[in-house]
C-alpha cells in the first residue's frame, strides 16, 4: 500500500503530468458529450437494416450477461489496472478520448437500422444511458477492449486479458445480433489505427509517463500535444 501511495506521490506532484492528466480529462469529458450527440442523431436518422452473413444464420442467443455485465467488470478492472500504475493516466485519457471522437464521427456518417432480431438489453442499464442505440459502426466493445490491450501491450498478463475480453465481446454482440459483423470486425483494424495516432499526437504521454523513458519535453512533443498539453 505504501508503494500505491508513493507512485501516485511521484507522478502527481508533477506538473507537467497534472497538466497533461487534467487535459485528458477534460477532452475525455468532451468525447463522451459528442457521442452522445452522434448516437442521437444516428438513431433518429437510422434508415432500414440491411442482410449479413454471419447474423443470417447465426440465432439470436441470450447474451446480455457478456454485453453488459462482463463488458462492466472489465471497465472496474481496468480502472484498478490504470490507479495500481498511474503513469499512463495522461495517455490512456487522451487516447481513449480520441477513440470515442472518432467512433463518433464514424456512426454520424452511416445510419443503419438494428437487425430485426436481437437480443433485448435494458434500456436503463448504465451503458445505455451512453448511447441511444444507433450507433454501430464500429464496435465500441469490441475496440475499446482492444485498445487497452495495445496500451498495456508490454504487460503480457494484462494485454491477453484484455485481448481474451475483446475476442469474448465481440462474439457476445454477433451472437445478441447488436453488432452488424462489419461493425466487429472493421473495429480491430481501425482501433488499432487510432492507437497509432494517438501515439503520434500524444508522444511526450505515450513515451515518458506511459513507457516510462526519458525525453526533452519540447524536442518530443508534437504540435498537438504542445497545445493541448
Amino acid at each position: 500500500m505504501d508503494t500505491f501511495f508513493a507512485r501516485h506521490r511521484h507522478y502527481w506532484t508533477q506538473k507537467r503530468y497534472q497538466k497533461s492528466s487534467f487535459v485528458g480529462l477534460i477532452l475525455f469529458v468532451l468525447s463522451l458529450i459528442v457521442n452522445r450527440y452522434a448516437s442521437f442523431y444516428a438513431t433518429a436518422q437510422a434508415s432500414n437494416s440491411v442482410t449479413d452473413l454471419l447474423l443470417d444464420n447465426i440465432p439470436v442467443m441470450r447474451v446480455e450477461w457478456i454485453v453488459n455485465d462482463v463488458a462492466a467488470l472489465f471497465g472496474f478492472s481496468m480502472i484498478f489496472f490504470i490507479l495500481w500504475q498511474p503513469r499512463r493516466i495522461p495517455f490512456i485519457l487522451k487516447a481513449v478520448a480520441l477513440f470515442i471522437f472518432i467512433r463518433s464521427g464514424f456512426i454520424v456518417f452511416t445510419h443503419l437500422a438494428p437487425f430485426p432480431e436481437r437480443v433485448y438489453l435494458d434500456p436503463t442499464d448504465i451503458f445505455r444511458t451512453l448511447t441511444y442505440g444507433g450507433d454501430y459502426f464500429f464496435s465500441g466493445h469490441t475496440g475499446m477492449s482492444f485498445l487497452m490491450a495495445l496500451i498495456y501491450w508490454q504487460e503480457k498478463r494484462v494485454r491477453y486479458y484484455c485481448l481474451v475480453v475483446s475476442v469474448l465481446l465481440s462474439i457476445g454482440v454477433i451472437l445478441g445480433h447488436l453488432h452488424y459483423s462489419i461493425d466487429v470486425l472493421a473495429a480491430f483494424f481501425i482501433t488499432y489505427s487510432i492507437f497509432v495516432l494517438a501515439q503520434r499526437f500524444f508522444p511526450y504521454a505515450y513515451n515518458v509517463f506511459s513507457e516510462g523513458q526519458r525525453m526533452p519535453a519540447l524536442e518530443k512533443s508534437s504540435e498537438l500535444e504542445k497545445v493541448v498539453s
